[in-house]
Formats: C-alpha cells, structure tokens, sequence
C-alpha cells in the first residue's frame, strides 16, 4: 500500500516544534530522529487512519499502552477530535512531556496518566494501541482484559510482524484473541521502510 494513500488533514507544525522543545530535555526520540519526526512517527502513527476508514471508526474510547513520548496517542487525539485517547506509560517524564504538549495546544481529548496498564482496571476501551512497546506475545495479556467484547486491538508492526505473531500463537488462544486483518503501509522516506496494522479482536 502506497504512503499517498493515507492523507493528513491537519498542520502539525506547532506540534513539532513544541516536541522539539521537549525533546531537548527529555530525550523523547533519538536525535538522529528529529529530522524524520513527522515521516518517522507522526505519519506512522495517523496510518490508523487506514484502519479507521476500512472498519468505519467515526468515534471511540481508545488506549495507547506504553505511548513514550506520546506516539501514536497525540497526532491521534489532534487529527481525530472525536477519539477520546488515554495515554499511559509508566515512565513520569514522559508523561510530563505529553501534559505539557496538551496544555500547550489545548488538547482536550487526551487524557495522559502515568502508570502500568495492568493497574487499569475500572474502564475498557473501543480500541487499544501500541507502538514500539513489546512482542504481540506479552501484550495480548494487557490488552484482552481492558478491551470491550467487540473492540479492536492495533498493533503497530516493523517487518518482524509475521515472526512475532508465530511466536504468540499460545497467547492468542490463552487470552482469547485472534489475528483479522493486516493492514500493510510505507513511509514517505527514500527508502522503503515496510510497517503493518495488525488488527485484532477478542474471540469471546
């Protein structure tokens, strides 16, 4: 699937420069980074907006497990308004990052909390994300209890997907998950730089 197809219809221009300011204190991303913040994590993290059009997601309660310095919880909350996004990592500065970028542009659908999902217990969640966090393996078992019985999980994946689903076939049975759809993108960079969507549901 072709990168043009995914199309972004807000600035993010304020947004980059106030991470950037972050950044510089807390170390968020590398600093070879940087200079791909939108290529290498804001257009990453808006190519749920593929997901979103194929399954008709117009509004939800969505939880992005282990967000680090706000991808893809932030460019979701900004271009998608009517997404209510909770943003948990158990690191504070983080946190703190993503309190300050929200306050600085007047984020008012995020809510950003520091501490382990497995202590999220009194909510369940539409849809729940994750980037860059762990193996499919070990979160399926933070995910299956805090979905909603017809919520979808999104996983975003590097071209290792395929070996990390192999290695969770115990845990998808175990915690009553399975695998529906792949959603395959590129990057806009020079490069080919592969990532997919993996979508699940619960099976009960």
């Amino acid at each position: 699937m072709n990168y043009t197809q995914i199309k972004i219809k807000n600035n993010f221009t304020k947004y980059k420069e106030i991470f950037l300011e972050q950044n510089s204190i807390l170390n968020l991303i590398s600093k070879n980074d940087e200079k791909f913040l939108f290529e290498k994590h804001i257009f990453d993290s808006l190519a749920i907006q593929l997901f979103f059009n194929k399954y008709n997601i117009k509004s939800a309660d969505l939880l992005d497990i282990g967000t680090g310095g706000g991808f893809p919880a932030i460019p979701i909350a900004i271009e998608y308004p009517q997404i209510q996004v909770t943003a948990i990592d158990s690191i504070k500065k983080k946190i703190n990052a993503i309190i300050n970028i929200k306050n600085e542009l007047n984020i008012t659908n995020i809510d950003p909390i520091c501490d382990r999902v497995e202590n999220l217990k009194d909510k369940k969640f539409d849809i729940i994300t994750s980037r860059a966090v762990a193996p499919i393996s070990i979160l399926l078992k933070y995910v299956s209890p805090l979905l909603t019985g017809n919520g979808y999980f999104v996983a975003y994946k590097s071209k290792k997907a395929e070996e990390e689903l192999n290695n969770a076939k115990f845990e998808l049975k175990k915690f009553n998950m399975e695998l529906i759809d792949k959603i395959s993108y590129i990057l806009p960079l020079n490069e080919v730089y592969e990532r997919s969507l993996l979508i699940f549901t619960k099976t009960i």
